[in-house]
């Protein structure tokens, strides 16, 4: 062969084989995917044992910088800048046809709730096995995706590091009063201090004060036995009494169980006390989202909306809920049933370390159902497996008011709620959830 024509053959079969690889394809992101962060990001916070007000924060400030990112390109949906307190307009990608948005959400998710949690590595192996799959479908989608959503994560970040929370971990301990019988006191058998005593002064996402949807009082303190107060003392005594009696065919202790959701209980164990691994309250209530998002087939858009906006709903409630908490600062069933009725008696469930008025799971069960009825419908019936991987069964509801008044009354079956806690806590709930449907014009 002329070796002049030797190099003109090699480029024709180098460029038959470049012609004949197969193209990159757009990387695909299912709803399952961004369940699977959400799931991977709850597993992580049973397993750090974050409190009910943190744990909130854990799930809305990811979710809303998804949310964000991919709004932009849905004509349904409005972005949530300004409308949320000091959330301002994310980064727009330099070259929108050249970034996934989806992919973006993600990574925006993964990243910022890596910020928030204590196990990142738990969360890394989840981020590494997709981005080596996404780098592996299209690598040029894949930087330009992750070089945006850095962007949005950083912007993110200024918003989030805002609200008062590093602040509030300085903070002094709460200040048990002993001197004064209606306020709250430790409760056995670990006798915590009180959780997050300075809630209150964390940014709200949509309210305008932490006390904007504050409560009537609770009945006055009086061990009268003709007084309100009393009559509802004696009242968890009698029903704890009547249930146990009942034993494992009482479906208010498997009430009780199935929404006890409380990660700081305790197990004694001869000198060993350890705590055993529960989801949070409004872990519950992120994990109906999911269902509700299953159910109905949603999209990727649809399912972050669901997730942001209830998630929204609940970290606002658990402000709302602390404000009082700490403002009333009252004693738990459990105290003064030892004290003045029965020194051996125990509730059905372990009581939580904080005040008891008003009831959290009341006031986030009110909030969260209130946004999932405004997106799902008042009649949507589905089952709850959420506590399902800790060896409760699955409990059927016709609705999410259902479930939510279910939730309320759990914590007087449980022994560690007053009615007025369960009664007052779910309307301050709900008032706020209408707010922010409202607020954020959920239809």
């Amino acid at each position: 062969m002329n070796n002049l024509l030797k190099p003109l053959l090699f480029i024709s079969i180098i460029g038959t084989f470049i012609g004949c690889q197969k193209p990159s394809e757009p990387i695909e992101i299912s709803t399952n995917t961004y369940h699977a962060s959400v799931d991977k990001v709850t597993n992580i916070m049973i397993h750090d044992i974050f409190s009910p007000p943190v744990a909130s924060r854990i799930y809305a400030y990811p979710n809303v910088a998804a949310y964000e990112i991919l709004v932009q390109n849905d004509s349904i949906h409005t972005s949530l800048e300004n409308t949320l307190n000091g959330l301002t307009s994310i980064p727009k990608p330099a070259k929108a046809d050249q970034v996934n948005l989806n992919v973006a959400a993600l990574i925006a998710h993964m990243e910022i709730s890596k910020m928030l949690v204590f196990s990142e590595d738990k969360l890394n192996v989840l981020k590494d096995s997709l981005y080596q799959k996404w780098n592996n479908t299209n690598e040029q989608e894949f930087v330009n995706s992750k070089e945006y959503a850095l962007k949005v994560v950083k912007h993110i970040k200024k918003w989030m590091d805002a609200d008062n929370y590093n602040q509030t971990r300085t903070m002094p301990k709460f200040t048990v009063d002993t001197d004064d019988a209606s306020r709250w006191q430790p409760t056995p058998p670990a006798y915590m201090d009180g959780i997050e005593p300075h809630w209150d002064k964390i940014r709200p996402f949509i309210l305008e004060t932490a006390s904007q949807f504050k409560p009537i009082p609770p009945p006055k303190f009086s061990m009268d036995k003709n007084s309100d107060f009393y009559k509802e003392l004696i009242e968890v005594y009698n029903i704890s009494q009547e249930i146990t009696k009942e034993g494992d065919k009482s479906e208010a202790i498997a009430i009780a169980q199935f929404w006890d959701c409380n990660p700081f209980v305790s197990v004694t164990r001869g000198h060993f006390m350890f705590a055993t691994k529960k989801i949070s309250p409004g872990a519950h209530w992120i994990g109906i989202v999911k269902i509700a998002s299953k159910k109905t087939n949603l999209n990727l858009m649809e399912t972050v909306n669901a997730y942001t906006k209830t998630s929204l709903a609940i970290a606002d409630g658990f402000i709302s809920c602390w404000d009082e908490k700490y403002r009333s600062n009252l004693v738990r069933p459990e105290t003064l049933i030892n004290q003045n009725i029965d020194p051996d008696w125990l509730p059905i469930l372990q009581t939580p370390p904080f005040p008891e008025y008003t009831s959290g799971h009341s006031v986030v069960s009110g909030a969260a159902s209130t946004v999932l009825t405004a997106i799902f419908g008042n009649d949507f019936a589905f089952d709850d497996d959420t506590e399902v991987q800790f060896g409760l069964p699955i409990r059927s509801f016709k609705s999410f008011n259902a479930a939510a008044d279910e939730a309320a009354i759990s914590r007087m079956y449980g022994g560690i709620h007053f009615r007025a806690a369960v009664e007052v806590g779910v309307k301050q709930g709900r008032d706020l959830g209408e707010f922010v449907v409202h607020k954020l014009s959920i239809k």
